[in-house]
Formats: structure tokens, sequence, C-alpha cells
């Protein structure tokens, strides 16, 4: 596996790591970035992507230390390994970044999504969306007699699953948060 850790501009890169930095392979990252809790800096973030073309596939922003007034920013994207390269380097040039943790070559790490789905139906779908809710353990969390609210944690591919067999049974809206993500161990 790969380690790399970038502070204030610097990085180390594993002897091991064996991946082409000039592959053209398009792979998906999960980028930890701690930051001053202040105004503005998620905009320089999110200007960063939108300057150069680099597309955001996920974003979550929450305050981490409220007496250091840092907060992490999880960002999932895509790119060749030069571009997410390039990607980690520039985020750690800009001022208020701590650091920048590229989660998918650190090792291990745990990825989870809550998503809120409103399905809509009655008679044997309102029964089958029920039954499918209990395999994926989603909750219940708001029911009338037209519609479930159904609450449900868990990696992103298994909240697209539950989504895939919702659509036939009624899913009318949909509401996720993004990942939160964390490294193993």
């Amino acid at each position: 596996m790969s380690t790399l850790k970038i502070k204030k501009g610097t990085s180390k890169h594993s002897a091991y790591d064996l991946r082409d930095p000039h592959s053209n392979v398009i792979e998906r990252h999960t980028l930890a970035v701690i930051v001053d809790n202040e105004a503005g800096v998620l905009a320089r973030v999110i200007g960063l992507f939108s300057g150069r073309g680099y597309n955001i596939e996920s974003l979550t922003v929450a305050e981490i230390d409220h007496t250091g007034h840092t907060s992490r920013i999880t960002i999932v994207t895509t790119g060749t390994p030069a571009v997410i390269e390039q990607i980690k380097a520039q985020l750690g040039r800009i001022v208020p970044v701590h650091e920048v943790h590229d989660l998918t070559v650190e090792g291990a790490s745990v990825e989870r999504e809550l998503a809120l789905f409103k399905v809509t139906g009655s008679g044997d779908k309102r029964v089958e969306a029920l039954r499918m809710a209990d395999v994926f353990r989603a909750s219940v969390v708001d029911s009338t007699l037209e519609s479930f609210t159904f609450e449900i944690t868990g990696s992103p591919e298994k909240i697209d699953a539950f989504a895939d067999l919702m659509r036939p049974l009624g899913l009318s809206e949909m509401a996720r948060t993004g990942v939160a993500a964390l490294a193993r161990g």
C-alpha cells in the first residue's frame, strides 16, 4: 500500500506504490482535508476544483475541533493518477489547509453515507418497499397512508443499490449527505 500525507506542501511516497503516475486510468479517490474553520475556506477549496475542471462526486464539511477552529472537508473525486497527485499538491498549497490525506492510498478506510428516501405507493408495492427496507436495515422515519420515508446508512454502493430497488416501487424523492470517511485503525 502507498502512504501519502501532505502537510503544508510536503509529501512522502512509499517505495511500494506500484501505480504508474502517467496512467490514463480514471480512479476514484477520497480525500480528507483539514482546514481552518473560517469564512471563505470552503470556497477556495471548491474554487480549486472548478477552476481546473475537476469533478467532485461527494463533498461533506463539518467542524472537528471547536477550540482549535478546524474543520474536515471530505471530498470524493475522480481522475488519472497524475490529476489526483496534482489536486493533492494544489490543496496542500492553500494557506488555511493544514493536512491533506488521500484515504484511498493510505490504507483501509471506512466510508459511510446517510440517505433519506421517500417512497410513494400502495398495496403490494408498499409491502415490498417495507420488505426491501428490512433487508437493507433501513429505518422508517415517517409514514403516511400514501408514503414511507426511509433512513439508511452505509457505503455509497449500498445507498445506490437501495435506490435502484426503490425506483420501481415508487421512489419519489431522495436526499443524500455525501461521504464521511476515516482511515481504519
